[in-house]
């Protein structure tokens, strides 16, 4: 009995360490310097509530920001425009994306 309970463990173990290598392949540090620009992802529904955007081709992340200081290990104080002054202006470093674009 207990050694089907071991079997069973280190085949568990062993998904979860084959698993984790997957993850951690694709996965990389994202960092942001005060004044950067960066995107910032809208959900759909909250694109159409906060961001009045609507409609199949709405844009998953919307204009440049600048990014004016770090707060704690992963979010980001953001410059927001005045229309956007009802919104937080920190998120989560997973909300933003570097903006590569030229001014």
């Amino acid at each position: 009995m207990n050694q089907n309970i071991d079997v069973i463990r280190a085949l568990l173990k062993a998904a979860q360490d084959l698993k984790k290598s997957y993850t951690d392949k694709r996965r990389r540090p994202i960092e942001f310097n005060k004044g950067d620009m960066v995107m910032l992802k809208v959900s759909s529904w909250k694109g159409v509530i906060r961001f009045r955007k609507r409609g199949n081709l709405a844009p998953w992340f919307i204009r440049p920001f600048k990014v004016l200081a770090r707060v704690g290990e992963v979010a980001y104080r953001l410059e927001l425009l005045e229309e956007l002054a009802g919104i937080h202006n920190t998120f989560h470093v997973s909300y933003l994306r570097k903006c590569v674009a030229d001014d």
